[in-house]
């Protein structure tokens, strides 16, 4: 990563606290330390192959593989058998979950470390604004239909691949455009190669972030293990929807109020000063003659 989000400093103008962007983040680290028994080295295997979008899956030109179906056949069984339920989760859930669920399961689950919290980062920094300008429940809607969009457009990049995709990135490229669209002179402080701490217009930063995505995808080779197509679903699916999701009176691709100049008080002048004079005569019995 080129560099990394740090701090917006972007105020929230409608909602008191993002409940729904937080939520967002504790899910996903739950369900990668816990249902995942995620780490360092990565994730479990079989759960990214029973939750992870396969396109030949759900174009239906192949099933999953084999060890999988072997655990779809199994459930049955065992569930009758009866058990505890950590052991049901993870040796049963395959068979509960239609190839169409894994649109939406395969934004909540990643790879490894690194891959969880690169999504979290994005999120934290850039969701408190959208679903500000958006709205809790909207903004959920928001985010899952990105996902949706992303897992679709690699669908649609090569129905017949047996690779699973999994990751958030597809909703967080969705946020990207809307806070792209919405807050471009927003300053953000960035880690530029993990050590140079900069404070730039969102603009240039998101703007770089959504052309490495394009160069990317078009010098893309068969090797990767990125789905850059994902993040190109979810930009362009963030960028429609934010213009008819956003409050009313939020505004596309507003400035900052300008600062007002302080105008300088006019000077005081020093009042007129009085000269002594002779003291008054005063006549009186006392008065010397």
């Amino acid at each position: 990563m080129a560099f990394i989000p740090l701090y917006d400093g972007n105020p929230l103008r409608y909602i008191g606290r993002p409940w729904v962007a937080w939520s967002l983040i504790l899910v996903n680290t739950a369900i990668f330390f816990f249902f995942e028994h995620g780490g360092w080295e990565g994730a479990d295997r079989d759960t990214v192959l029973g939750f992870g979008l396969i396109p030949a899956a759900i174009t239906g030109i192949a099933v999953r593989p084999d060890e999988v179906q072997a655990l779809i056949s199994s459930c049955a069984p065992f569930l009758a058998v009866g058990g505890n339920l950590h052991t049901a989760v993870h040796q049963c859930w395959t068979g509960a979950v239609p190839e169409y669920a894994t649109l939406l399961t395969y934004g909540f689950l990643h790879g490894d470390f690194w891959h969880l919290a690169g999504n979290m980062i994005f999120l934290w920094v850039f969701a408190d604004n959208i679903e500000d300008s958006l709205g809790h429940f909207r903004f959920l809607v928001f985010y899952l239909l990105c996902g949706v969009a992303g897992g679709g457009a690699y669908i649609l990049s090569d129905p017949g691949s047996y690779s699973p995709v999994i990751g958030a990135s597809g909703a967080i490229a969705g946020i990207v455009a809307a806070y792209f669209m919405l807050y471009p002179y927003a300053k953000v402080w960035i880690l530029v190669l993990g050590r140079i701490p900069l404070r730039l217009n969102a603009i240039l930063i998101l703007g770089f972030w959504i052309l490495f995505q394009v160069y990317a995808l078009i010098g893309n080779d068969a090797d990767s293990e990125v789905a850059w197509w994902t993040h190109i679903g979810g930009l362009i699916s963030g960028g429609i929807l934010v213009l008819f999701m956003r409050r009313k009176g939020v505004k596309l691709f507003a400035r900052p109020p300008p600062l007002v100049a302080p105008v300088p008080l006019p000077a005081l002048k020093p009042a007129p000063s009085v000269e002594a004079g002779p003291p008054p005569y005063v006549d009186g019995p006392w008065t010397a003659r």
